[in-house]
């Protein structure tokens, strides 16, 4: 059995920073697919004994389950003492980035691919709302990346990992890199890091069966 089991499902990108980071760590992981799409995460089994709050991801090490993307990271950068900080600066510039990142990054970009990739007849202002959001949040992170190859400096952090949960399918939710060409390059850095893969193929759940899976 692995030493870490990752509660988890190939479209989801939360999931996915924590999936990047177990790979590019080199641990010991396995991924239990979560069925979302049929409601698993909304049954009372899962609450009570996998997470409360109903959401993937969920990092399981022999009995201790770790919830919430960020922390995740958090948790196993100090573990493996990779892609973390070097000093109390770097740390809470890393915060800075992974509390954006969750509040105007991901928040956004996964509400819009949800709807026009899984909702049924979502409401055409709500999805202009949030593309609005997100092309704002897209230009602060491109700008940022024009001056450096990171989101804290020189290296690959947990920052990095974070952001680019979602921004490996931007067809899906209807961006061309070509339009931030800072963030298409530091996708590719992230690319040409040893162990990274797609999360269509790190993740199981890819393709779903059916269209029926929408809610």
């Amino acid at each position: 059995m692995a030493e870490y089991t990752l509660y988890c499902f190939a479209q989801s990108g939360n999931a996915y920073k924590a999936a990047l980071m177990l790979n590019l760590c080199g641990a010991d992981w396995q991924p239990r697919f979560v069925d979302f799409f049929n409601g698993e995460t909304r049954t009372p089994a899962y609450r009570e004994l996998v997470n409360e709050m109903g959401e993937v991801p969920v990092l399981e090490q022999r009995g201790r389950k770790l919830t919430q993307s960020g922390v995740i990271l958090d948790d196993l950068a100090c573990t493996f003492g990779k892609f973390g900080w070097s000093n109390d600066d770097e740390r809470r510039e890393i915060l800075r980035w992974l509390l954006w990142d969750n509040h105007k990054l991901t928040s956004y970009i996964a509400t819009l691919r949800y709807f026009l990739q899984f909702a049924k007849d979502p409401d055409p202002g709500a999805v202009a709302f949030l593309k609005g959001r997100m092309t704002g949040a897209l230009a602060i992170l491109d700008k940022h990346l024009a001056v450096q190859p990171f989101a804290v400096g020189e290296r690959l952090t947990i920052a990095d990992l974070s952001m680019c949960g979602y921004l490996y399918w931007p067809d899906e939710f209807g961006v061309s890199w070509q339009d931030h060409p800072h963030i298409g390059a530091w996708l590719e850095r992230i690319r040409s890091q040893p162990g990274w893969v797609h999360p269509y193929t790190l993740m199981p759940g890819h393709p779903l069966p059916t269209r029926s899976g929408k809610s």
